[in-house]
């Protein structure tokens, strides 16, 4: 037994909350904390120490003068920009992993644990576990409710004579027990796992192919949109985090741009989610669910807008009080949300606007609805109420509708444009399907869908269940009597209903084993398909599974 173990242990508490930054309940955290430890059967083991408002200098003196083994920093942390503490006016003083890491290396033969009671650290856990042996931070964004409860479950373990292992999970169940969705979102990294890592997995601690028995009860289906709590959700760094951190900010925009089947709709509903464990009220509306006739008129399209927006807040739509009088459309919506949407909930609104591509094919009500959302977008910069409007747009296709460049929301805000996964994200989605796969396998695999998300799950989720081999796959994939049948008909379908030009251009790149320039916009209609990826200016077949298919299909 150390040392360290057989006396009391210091427990130093660093608080930081900017005036500029929104305002944590930080002092019931160290209220819960101080009172659990009270009341524990070895709190003549702990003392606990505090520092609030802590600057820089205030830290690096705290732990010099305390000599903690435990320290638990509880305020805001933005990702991979740092924590937040504060400087000496009270304002934001980030302070990055990399200065985090220096600084605890300098007490690594003193420190055991630091609790980072913080949104987006993981990054900074990540640096620090490299000298301290265990750390934990939060994966997204975490709630007052949720600091809180991990805090108490946390601090109540240790005070009955638990390990770290055990305080963590027990943070993480009283989360849970309280009724708040964020039971996933505290993450512990330990130095022993530098050494043997295992997988990492959203929505699991750590797994390995040790410790699932039953693959099958993971391996939710490859159609349509990842689950929230899915361990098969794979991250494209530094993506989830830039979208994370920008929701949370006034007056967001994130637009999100890639071909079908490119995880999308798994990508919003994080960010929505992110935004929902931050007290947001929040609303997702899937454009392919309106109906053809309302496209055809701006007034009804404008309409079943609004109504399906309050039908998500689970608000009156109230359309009556709203549309009538002389007023255009467009005002009409406008006045809906700022005089009642906006004004109703006391929260600021997540919007998440999914397949607005179906918009691009109706001319006029895209121009002026795009518009519309333009407006609200510049209105957040200045007027309070419509810096309560976040919103998340996304869609496949091009954006070819012609739009003033003031009057477009394709231009603002944060673009996201999803890629194929890489060969270590494959690795990594191989290894949590239970598959001991070689280089040599994952590389076949690749050779045949790349990187595509759909494809690659679609295939894995077959062989996890040991319905195909990837002997079977590869030879039968790109035909008819193999897994990607319907999705392939279906695309060559979607080619054939043009007017040849789209299939001409496909059966030329297929044909070609060299990158293919082709004229005015089809290479970019190809890619909003999901067909085809740039190389410079020209276009190569997204992936070899489309190239053997098409070129049978089309003759080439």
């Amino acid at each position: 037994m150390s040392s360290a173990s057989r006396k009391k242990k210091t427990i130093l508490f660093l608080a930081a909350n900017p005036e500029s930054s929104c305002q944590l309940r930080l002092d019931k955290e160290v209220r819960e904390i101080e009172e659990g430890l009270k009341r524990s059967q070895k709190r003549s083991k702990f003392k606990l120490e505090k520092r609030s408002a802590v600057t820089p200098k205030d830290m690096q003196r705290a732990i010099l003068d305390l000599n903690p083994q435990i320290i638990h920093f509880s305020g805001h942390g933005v990702g991979k920009g740092g924590l937040e503490l504060e400087d000496e006016q009270g304002q934001v003083k980030l302070v990055s992993a990399e200065a985090l890491g220096r600084l605890f290396e300098l007490f690594k033969e003193q420190i055991e644990c630091v609790v980072l009671n913080a949104c987006y650290s993981e990054v900074q856990a990540q640096a620090i576990v490299k000298y301290i042996p265990h750390v934990i931070g939060m994966k997204q964004a975490v709630s007052d409710q949720a600091a809180i409860a991990f805090a108490m479950g946390f601090y109540d373990a240790l005070g009955a004579g638990k390990d770290y292992n055990f305080a963590y999970k027990s943070g993480c169940t009283s989360i849970s027990m309280a009724g708040i969705n964020e039971g996933l979102n505290p993450i512990i990294k330990r130095q022993d796992d530098l050494e043997s890592p295992s997988i990492q997995k959203p929505g699991l601690s750590k797994i390995s192919s040790t410790t699932i028995t039953n693959f099958s009860d993971i391996l939710d289906s490859p159609e349509g949109s990842v689950s929230l709590d899915s361990p098969l959700y794979i991250e494209r760094p530094p993506i989830e985090a830039d979208c994370y951190e920008t929701i949370l900010k006034t007056g967001a925009l994130i637009r999100i741009k890639a071909p079908r089947q490119m995880g999308k709709t798994s990508l919003m509903q994080r960010i929505l989610n992110t935004a929902k464990q931050q007290q947001h009220q929040t609303a997702y509306l899937n454009f392919q669910e309106f109906d053809h006739d309302s496209l055809n008129s701006l007034d009804l399209f404008l309409q079943g807008f609004c109504a399906n927006v309050a039908n998500g807040l689970e608000l009156e739509d109230k359309l009556s009080d709203f549309w009538k009088g002389g007023l255009g459309s467009k005002t009409k919506c406008s006045n809906y949300f700022q005089r009642y949407l906006l004004t109703t909930i006391s929260q600021p609104l997540t919007l998440g606007l999914d397949e607005v591509d179906q918009v691009f094919q109706h001319l006029e009500i895209a121009q002026e609805f795009f518009a519309l959302l333009r407006t609200w977008h510049e209105k957040g910069k200045n007027e309070p109420v419509w810096q309560r409007l976040r919103l998340v747009i996304a869609h496949s296709k091009e954006v070819y509708i012609p739009l003033n460049i003031n009057q477009s929301p394709f231009n603002v805000g944060l673009p996201i444009e999803l890629p194929e996964l890489t060969v270590e994200q494959v690795t990594d989605l191989v290894k949590r399907h239970g598959l001991s796969w070689s280089k040599l396998e994952i590389d076949s695999l690749m050779g045949m869908v790349d990187g595509h998300p759909y494809l690659v799950r679609k295939a894995l989720y077959e062989m996890a269940r040991s319905r195909l081999t990837l002997e079977e796959f590869i030879t039968i994939s790109p035909t008819e009597e193999g897994l990607y049948s319907d999705h392939l008909r279906r695309l060559l379908s979607n080619l054939n209903q043009n007017d040849g030009e789209l299939a001409n251009a496909m059966k030329k790149v297929v044909a070609s084993e060299n990158p293919v320039r082709l004229e005015g916009n089809l290479g970019f209609k190809l890619r909003s398909m999901g067909l085809v990826k740039f190389r410079g200016n020209d276009v190569i077949p997204l992936c070899n599974l489309y190239r053997l298919y098409f070129s049978d299909r089309l003759g080439v």
